[in-house]
């Protein structure tokens, strides 16, 4: 965010968690993007803050949180003490977690194969209303076509981009039989190390598709541990998820830090990843 909307952001945050009885004299930045999550002090809670047009995806990760705390899915939980919701104060919307402190080394392959085979089964538990894999691609494409949301992104980019996240959104959602509920994005920075064990964070990503799209995100050693994944298929879902990550850098409102860095890396990504799928790649 801007400064003076990270302030604002921040502020929001601290008397949302105020107002509904927790002590926020602190707030200390966790994680600065399009949106941000504060830990909050002394009542130790986290605040995750988004400006008010991503509402409807802030109710939508509360919502998912909830139903896969029912099931015991290992994810963060809501703050346990305030209603579970989200709250609109000064154009933000804001949502209070549990805030849980890093622990331990990086997680090893097999040990994040196996959280990731418990949240896919708790996921295949949950009856949930949630948007294929590929109305994701779909935004992306519209980000990429649209010379006005995505200005400086160079024309013979803008035809390699729009070309493989068309050409590979089509080739992998052909067969929707095996499609089941998604993280999304259970990518290392979304798998916290606690003393409860490794949690999924970050849930407003949650989607539909097959279990390798889930499986490209994480690091390529999990993979092996999973008996029955389809390794050609999360190579492509690889590629396609640099080809999304790399659309949202070109965005014109795109915050991420080092954005630019990111924009040339990304490109690079999917060209590597597309060299591994082999001739005919999509």
């Amino acid at each position: 965010m801007e400064p003076s909307e990270l302030r604002r952001a921040v502020e929001a945050g601290r008397a949302t968690a105020s107002e509904l009885g927790l002590r926020a004299d602190d707030a200390i930045v966790v994680h600065d993007s399009d949106r941000v999550a504060l830990r909050l002090l002394p009542c130790d809670v986290l605040a995750r803050v988004a400006p008010s047009g991503q509402l409807a995806d802030s109710e939508f990760e509360v919502e998912v949180a909830r139903r896969l705390a029912a099931v015991d899915a290992p994810v963060a939980e809501l703050e346990p003490r305030v209603e579970p919701r989200v709250h609109v104060r000064d154009a933000f919307a804001v949502s209070l977690w549990t805030y849980y402190e890093p622990v331990g080394p990086e997680i090893a392959p097999a040990d994040y194969a196996d959280v990731f085979l418990r949240h896919h089964a708790a996921l295949r538990r949950v009856d949930l209303d949630a948007p294929h894999f590929t109305d994701r691609v779909a935004a992306a494409l519209r980000e990429v076509n649209d010379r006005d949301r995505s200005p400086e992104l160079p024309d013979p980019d803008r035809e390699f981009l729009s070309g493989t996240l068309a050409g590979l959104s089509a080739a992998i959602g052909v067969d929707e039989a095996e499609d089941q509920l998604l993280h999304g994005e259970p990518h290392p920075g979304n798998l916290l190390n606690t003393r409860r064990g490794p949690l999924f964070v970050d849930l407003a990503t949650c989607c539909r598709g097959p279990v390798e799209f889930d499986l490209a995100h994480a690091p390529e050693d999990v993979g092996k541990h999973c008996a029955g994944a389809d390794q050609d298929l999360i190579h492509r879902c690889r590629a396609l998820n640099w080809a999304m990550f790399s659309a949202w850098r070109w965005r014109r409102d795109d915050h991420m830090p080092d954005r630019d860095h990111w924009r040339v890396e990304g490109l690079d990504r999917v060209r590597a990843a597309l060299d591994r799928c082999g001739p005919g790649r999509t």
